[in-house]
Formats: C-alpha cells, structure tokens, sequence
C-alpha cells in the first residue's frame, strides 16, 4: 500500500518528538506551538495511516506495535531525506552531525573535542543530545543521532551496533570539601550520610548496587537517584550527601577542590567509555573525522585510549 500523499514532513517530524518523549505538552513547548494543534496533527497522521500510533499508559504516551514499527521506518526516511539535501551541497561541506552524550563525557572529553571539530570543520555543527543511557541508544537505534559516547552497553544491547573504546573510567564516592565524616569507616559514612545514587536503569548501578551489598548495606535508601552533575553538586554543597558517580562527571570539582573524593578500595567500580555506533551506518568523512578527534582527546586526558578498530 502506497502512503497517503496527504502525509506531511510535519507530521513525521510531530510523531518523532512525541514517540522520542511520551509527551504532549513537552512537544509543544519545543515547538512552540499549542498542545491542540500538535494533537490535531498527531490525529491527523492517525487518520491517514488508518491505525492508532500510541495508547496513553498513566501520563505518557506509548507507541503501540503499529506505532514502533511506524517509527523505526519514519526515522530513516527522514534521515535518508536529510542526507539527500546535504548531499545537494556543492562543496559536499556543511550539515550536521548528531551525537548522544551521556554524562561520564560531557565535562571534559566532548567539549575539548567539540572546539577542536569546529575548528577544523566549522561548516558542519554539532547537534548534542542527552539523556539517560536507555533513551539515548534508542535514539541511535532509530537512526536519530549518528553516534553514542558514553559508557559501552551491556552485552544485551549490541546487536547492530560497534564500540570503539576510548578510555576506563571509575565509578567513585564523592562528597564536598570538609565533610564532617571524612576519615572515618566508608561504611559508618554510608549510614550516617544522605546518600546520592545513579538511576537504577544507569549502567553503573548494578555495581554500584553490589559494592554496598559487599559491606552489608543493601538496604539502604537513597535521598535522591541522579546521574545530573547540577543537581548532585548542588545537593552535596549544601549537606552532608554522598553521591557515587562516573568521575568524569565530577574530574573538574575535584580537580578544583571543591569535592573529595572518599576512596572505595575497589577496581570493580570501572568501566569502559567509548563511542557506540550503528554497523549498518554510511561512513561519513565529518563522523569518522570526530571520532579521530574523540581518541586523541581520550589519550591526552587519560593516556589509556586503545588504537581505534
């Protein structure tokens, strides 16, 4: 069956965002358009496609088998468009490439690379995207960022895709300057302290998880689960809290002083960081540039980068 010639980029563009966000009203703020006007064009493509795309699951809006198979072909016809009005370019320069950036890279590692690419490719931006690790490999699943930098998926998750290491980072338990407690027993801090842990759908709680079940604390309860560095810095300067975190979330705070760093004496608590992409993807001169820019700023920062594959 042909598509409906009624079918608009609008609407595919409209469907993206909300499958990509559950959410009505946070589409239309970044739109900025009306809440009526953006479920008028969500009905719309409903009506045309003869199927409904979501079912509404409490307050979020989830795509049914229709609408997750919808998805997966709208996201690359309309990247495949995208690259088609690039390619139109005489030069061949210019266009953007979109990366999703978990939080272990945003500090240091990405913006030292990013002032470096524009340097050397000024026509082409960098479209940065962020979010919790699961929401971002989606992304790059659907083909709505070209790569992923962060922390390497789970054996599960690879299916499809490539990882390129670029450094081994450490999982550490930090807390402010002058903490009350420093010095004691790690373990008389964890159950005096308010405790600051990563989402329990971050890749690094699961070892997190099994540090405190080695010193017999599996019970305990944390204040407040965020892998944000604003919300957990702000937390810590403003009490007692312990927060374990990927140290390149925090390597400047620490660097400056401003947090300590409360050591855990294990090396489990480490992992890899790198780039995950798509196998199936093109290459691309702009893509296959950043990830060069991407081993050398590893190899500068850490010293540790393995050659790339």
């Amino acid at each position: 069956m042909a598509m409906h010639p009624a079918i608009k980029l609008r609407h595919i563009r409209a469907f993206l965002d909300i499958a990509d966000q559950g959410s009505l009203s946070t589409v239309a703020r970044r739109q900025r358009i009306s809440q009526p006007a953006l479920s008028r064009t969500l009905a719309e493509l409903e009506q045309l496609l003869d199927t409904s795309l979501f079912q509404r699951v409490r307050r979020r809006l989830v795509l049914t088998e229709a609408g997750a198979t919808f998805r997966r072909h709208a996201a690359l016809g309309l990247q495949s468009l995208e690259a088609a009005a690039e390619a139109l370019r005489p030069d061949g320069s210019g266009g953007a490439i979109r990366v999703g950036l978990l939080p272990t890279a945003a500090t240091r590692l990405l913006p030292r690379v990013a002032l470096r690419f524009h340097a050397d490719l000024p026509e082409v931006t960098l479209k940065i995207e962020t979010g919790p690790h699961r929401y971002l490999i989606g992304l790059l699943r659907d083909g709505l960022v070209d790569l992923m930098i962060g922390r390497m998926p789970v054996a599960s998750e690879m299916a499809g895709l490539s990882f390129s290491h670029l450094h081994e980072e450490a999982v550490v338990l930090v807390a402010r300057a002058g903490h009350p407690l420093a010095g004691t027993s790690i373990r008389s801090m964890l159950q005096i302290s308010p405790l600051i842990l990563p989402p329990g759908d971050a890749l690094i709680r699961p070892g997190v998880d099994e540090y405190l079940a080695s010193l017999g604390l599996t019970g305990l309860r944390p204040t407040v689960e965020t892998v944000a560095l604003a919300v957990g810095r702000g937390l810590l300067a403003g009490s007692d809290a312990l927060w374990f975190i990927s140290r390149g979330v925090v390597a400047e705070e620490l660097d400056r002083g401003e947090l300590i760093e409360i050591p855990t004496g294990v090396r489990f608590l480490s992992g890899a960081v790198g780039i995950t992409r798509r196998q199936a993807a093109e290459p691309s001169p702009g893509i296959e540039h950043l990830v060069s820019l991407c081993h050398e700023a590893a190899a500068t920062l850490y010293g540790s980068a393995r050659p790339q594959p």
